[in-house]
């Protein structure tokens, strides 16, 4: 490095020692090098900026004060000046830009006290160490990046997600920690739930139950409403029927005016948590004896009264057949109705007819 060079980053080193200072001096709380908060101080080193503006586990946790002590003292080996801004790009690199530092923050609900305890135990004594000391760049490397893996390994033992149970609902017991956001998400499932179909036959009981597999709020309402006919996921096509805390609906005896789509919506607060859909299709009880007596005749046309075994299944046994079997009765009842009618004209005794009596006569000269 040349006198120039040399000239060039003492200056830059001190514009800006001087401009954090001022920051620092005046107090400014919106100075955040690693969020997306605005930045109302700002050092540039040519057109770069010199803080990062993303989101991580560590901006989570670790205070802008703090951040501001363990970068202080970062020096650059190569050129023996300090330099924070390269201490901030390496803070971004290894923790913010980490997605394994990311995973691993995405505990449980109530977890994130653990994780600010955990990462704090990895940074305060670098922060207390490095204060005020100039230190090499290849010191922060090192151990900044063993304090990122130690991170990982305890976060990652921490509690998971108690669970989201999809396909629908708003499922807050099962959030997880974000640590780009540095807030709880939800399960980011729809509120409507795929349509449950359900056949019934006409004058039958129906029943829907209106549950779901995540826990639900002590202050839950239930609206049922209907719409006629149609299978839709339309809110602004159905009709309220009921409102209370009664999940279950029952219908004693379906008729075809029930056929249709049921809506089931759970509340709280509010605001809604899952939307439930029933279609309800009714068979008519001509259609369903219509069906039956089709079986039966179907049945009776098969030859010996047997069902077509079904590709690859065992062979089928011979079934009697309704139809058959009276068939069979009548023939045999007609056959011996003909044996009967034989056997009694074979008993009848022969006498001469009427012609024949009168030849005899003349020959008796009567």
């Amino acid at each position: 490095m040349n006198a120039a060079q040399r000239l060039c980053a003492f200056v830059t080193a001190a514009l800006r020692r001087q401009k954090v200072r001022s920051c620092i001096d005046a107090g400014v709380s919106q100075y955040a090098p690693l969020s997306l908060r605005p930045l109302t101080c700002e050092v540039k080193a040519g057109h770069s900026l010199l803080f990062s503006t993303s989101l991580s586990c560590y901006q989570c946790f670790v205070g802008v004060p703090d951040s501001l002590r363990l970068c202080w003292g970062h020096i650059l080996t190569e050129h023996n000046i300090r330099n924070v801004d390269a201490c901030f790009r390496k803070l971004d690199r290894i923790f913010n830009n980490n997605e394994r530092v990311t995973e691993a923050g995405r505990v449980g609900k109530g977890y994130d006290k653990q994780l600010k305890e955990l990462l704090d135990a990895e940074i305060q004594p670098m922060v207390e160490e490095f204060d005020n000391k100039r230190t090499n760049d290849t010191v922060y490397e090192e151990r900044l990046q063993t304090a990122a893996d130690n991170f990982i390994a305890a976060a990652s033992k921490l509690p998971r997600v108690s669970g989201c149970f999809p396909p629908c609902g708003f499922q807050s017991a099962g959030a997880v920690y974000n640590c780009i956001t540095c807030q709880y998400d939800s399960c980011e499932f729809p509120l409507d739930c795929p349509i449950d179909e359900i056949k019934v036959m006409e004058n039958s009981r129906s029943r829907m139950w209106c549950d779901v597999p995540f826990h639900l709020p002590n202050d839950i309402e239930v609206i049922w409403r209907f719409t006629e006919e149609v299978k839709t996921q339309q809110v602004d096509q159905f009709k309220e029927v009921t409102a209370g805390v009664d999940r279950l609906y029952s219908i004693p005896s379906t008729s075809l005016q029930h056929q249709g789509t049921y809506l089931c919506e759970i509340y709280s607060g509010q605001r809604s948590i899952v939307r439930l859909y029933y279609y309800i299709t009714v068979t008519p009880q001509v259609v369903v004896g219509h069906t039956e007596l089709q079986e039966i005749f179907d049945l009776s046309l098969l030859p010996g009264g047997r069902l077509l075994p079904a590709p690859g299944g065992p062979p089928s046994f011979p079934l009697p057949s309704p139809l058959l079997l009276t068939a069979c009765l009548t023939a045999s009842l007609l056959l011996l109705l003909l044996s009967l009618g034989v056997l009694y004209w074979s008993l009848i005794p022969e006498h001469p007819s009427l012609s024949e009596q009168a030849d005899g006569d003349e020959d008796l000269g009567f």
